[in-house]
């Protein structure tokens, strides 16, 4: 069981970093549910200290990864309504069926948003739109950045309890 439990861990982090990439899973959620898996083997006891800190990062990189990108759209000079459009387009692109829907429907999203806002100024609402895609870039790359570390102090784990393990 306790290589089962393993086997699936680490499929979770692998999971994890590839939801840094792809909205639609959930990154840091499934890399710590993946350092869950390793704790809840016979192997490796029970760490409550690791566990709800690295949950605490989790959570807090789960919201941070739809308040970046509106934010990012605001850093660059748009309104509310390039905000909202940046978090409808997300949802819209994570269920459309366009291929890079997820990276597409932020920009989109907050460009239209602006175009309702003022319909003249086209070049607001292409820099709102363009800090919307920045802000994407940047919370890929924290939520990359946390699955490596995850990921890391799996194999960590595994390795201090390794003659145990195998």
């Amino acid at each position: 069981m306790d290589v089962a439990l393993l086997i699936i861990g680490f499929v979770c982090m692998i999971l994890g970093i590839l939801g840094s990439f792809l909205p639609v899973l959930p990154g840091s959620g499934l890399s710590w549910l993946g350092i869950l898996l390793l704790y809840l083997t016979n192997a490796v006891p029970m760490n409550y200290w690791i566990l709800g800190i690295t949950l605490l990062i989790a959570v807090v990189i789960t919201v941070l990864d739809y308040v970046i990108p509106a934010q990012g759209t605001k850093r660059f000079g748009g309104s509310s309504y390039g905000v909202w459009g940046t978090n409808i387009g997300l949802v819209v692109g994570i269920f459309a069926p366009v291929p890079f829907g997820f990276i597409i429907g932020p920009f989109v999203g907050a460009f239209v948003g602006e175009l309702i806002y003022n319909s003249t100024d086209h070049k607001r609402a292409l820099k709102a739109a363009t800090g919307s895609f920045i802000g994407f870039l940047v919370s890929g790359f924290v939520q990359f950045v946390v699955g490596v570390v995850f990921l890391g102090l799996f194999f960590w784990v595994v390795w201090d309890y390794k003659s145990v393990l195998f």
